[in-house]
């Protein structure tokens, strides 16, 4: 898959979505669309988990640093 943001995935995702609901595709054109959906969704889906674990990532690095600062306080 090319360079793409995470917005541009969904973006496209969408088009695609509602081109298969309109239900007017030819099936091959139809399975094709299909087939670059389910690549965007787990193109997608990785990219949520990199951002879920950047976000712990931050949490864990704040309390750690809000704890640090307790103890010195003391």
């Amino acid at each position: 898959m090319e360079k793409i943001t995470f917005d541009q995935a969904m973006k496209r995702l969408n088009e695609i979505v509602a081109a298969l609901d309109k239900n007017e595709l030819e099936l091959e054109k139809a399975i094709l669309l299909f087939e670059e959906g389910l690549q965007l969704v787990n193109f997608c889906e990785g990219k949520l988990k990199g951002f879920e674990n950047k976000i712990e990532q931050l949490l864990n690095n704040s309390e750690n640093q809000t704890e640090t600062q307790h103890e010195t306080d003391i």
